[in-house]
């Protein structure tokens, strides 16, 4: 939408609904019970919200307690529809803190943030919606995240994107919410083509209700699924730019490291890795025993080098490297995207093991995982490897542990304390 002003002949089509927006809190606020205020001394209870449109009015003072939701609704796309909807909403002392259009072929959907009464219950909202003129409402509770205006919000977005090229899945489940991301190869380790039934989907993408297939920069496939709400072509628009900034600007990691002093004095130097680390892994492979490389890729040890490039890869995780002064590398650590979940994984050569590295990688790894928002991290491991085991326990959080066939699968709820990565 446009910020046009009312002599502004050049606006964009929809840029009328903003009007309504503020006609309607306009009427509400001088046609309602009295002003808009918390009910005891008179002052505005917009919690310094700016730019909000109060619909008060209608039913009285507002109750002190609020709650915040976001809202969509789908509403013809001809004039007054709006305006019946604020007004609906009005009757029930509800206030449209921001409004987003997505226009459709034949409508457009309506994404509010609204602020109700903590007792309206979400019955009644999604029935005075509906009273207005609303058809297939979505609602679910928000908080002060989602005061963030779109702009701001997506551009935050695009610049963590444009620093690092690992960020573009966490960057699309910022922008679309709640949803899968998966990043698929065109092809497997074995070089057949597994990018989807479908193939590698077109550079323009494709959009289908609840799923969208996007051109992966490196080859293959970025798809997105939101079962419980259908993306709009708004929604596609905004990956598919995000998608092509990632691509204009190529491979790119940010290359801050940080020397470590190990308790005999060894100094480490941790970063993060990419594919550019490729031959220094493969090295390190070539010095790992059979057995430390069966306990990290659980197969057989002529396979590890298979996964590399895989695993480097910014596109399906974040990869730690500690190298030594003399600049060997002897330990990686990997967050790997996996949908929903998150998983760990440590490699760390056989001479230097038992000395710190891998629970120094693996805090750095969780506070990682935390900075991007996720709930849990899960590391597969063999219920022999105590080691992964002690180094999972030093972390002090919640930890679920399942065996299965000799398979030790270890989850760490994460704690709002660990915010910091060090890397």
């Amino acid at each position: 939408m446009t910020d046009a002003t009312p002599h502004d002949h050049t606006r964009r089509p929809h840029s009328w609904r903003r009007d309504l927006v503020e006609l309607a809190a306009r009427w509400s606020r001088r046609h309602g019970n009295g002003p808009v205020t918390d009910g005891t001394d008179g002052t505005d209870s917009t919690d310094g919200t700016n730019g909000a449109h109060s619909t008060n009015g209608g039913t009285g003072a507002r109750s002190a307690e609020t709650t915040l939701w976001r809202m969509r609704t789908t509403v013809r796309d001809e004039p007054g529809t709006l305006a019946a909807l604020c007004m609906a909403l009005a009757h029930h002392e509800v206030d449209i803190l921001s409004l987003q259009t997505h226009p459709l072929a034949d409508g457009t959907v309506d994404e509010f943030l609204l602020r109700a009464p903590a007792g309206l219950p979400p019955s009644e909202l999604t029935g005075a919606v509906t009273t207005g003129g609303g058809r297939d409402t979505w609602l679910e509770r928000a908080d002060a995240h989602d005061l963030v205006d779109a702009p701001t919000r997506i551009l935050s977005l695009a610049t963590r994107t444009a620093l690092d090229a690992a960020e573009l899945p966490l960057a699309l489940r910022g922008l679309l919410g709640r949803c899968t991301i998966r990043s698929v190869p065109a092809k497997s380790l074995g070089r057949h083509p597994v990018a989807g039934a479908d193939g590698v989907p077109p550079v323009e993408g494709v959009l289908e209700e609840t799923v969208m297939r996007l051109r992966d920069p490196s080859g293959g496939a970025i798809t997105v699924e939101r079962a419980y709400l259908p993306f709009t072509p708004t929604e596609f628009a905004r990956a598919r730019a995000l998608v092509e900034l990632d691509t204009r600007l190529g491979p790119r990691v940010p290359r801050r490291h940080d020397v470590l002093t190990l308790p005999e004095g060894n100094e480490i130097t941790v970063r993060r890795a990419d594919t550019r680390d490729l031959d220094a892994a493969r090295a390190m492979h070539q010095r790992c025993s059979a057995a430390t490389l069966a306990r990290r890729y659980h197969g057989p040890a002529d396979d590890a080098d298979r996964y590399l490039t895989h695993l480097l890869s910014p596109r399906f995780g974040r990869t730690l490297a500690a190298y030594t002064a003399s600049g060997r590398l002897v330990a990686l650590g990997h967050l790997l995207w996996d949908g929903d979940e998150t998983e760990i994984a440590l490699l760390v050569e056989d001479e230097w093991q038992r000395r710190g590295i891998g629970g120094e990688l693996l805090r750095r790894l969780v506070a990682m995982a935390a900075e991007a928002g996720g709930g849990c991290v899960y590391a597969v491991t063999q219920s022999a490897n105590t080691g992964m085991v002690a180094a999972m326990r030093a972390l002090e959080l919640p930890l679920d542990y399942q065996i299965e066939e000799g398979t030790l699968v270890i989850t760490a709820r994460l704690s709002p304390a660990v915010t910091t990565s060090g890397a």
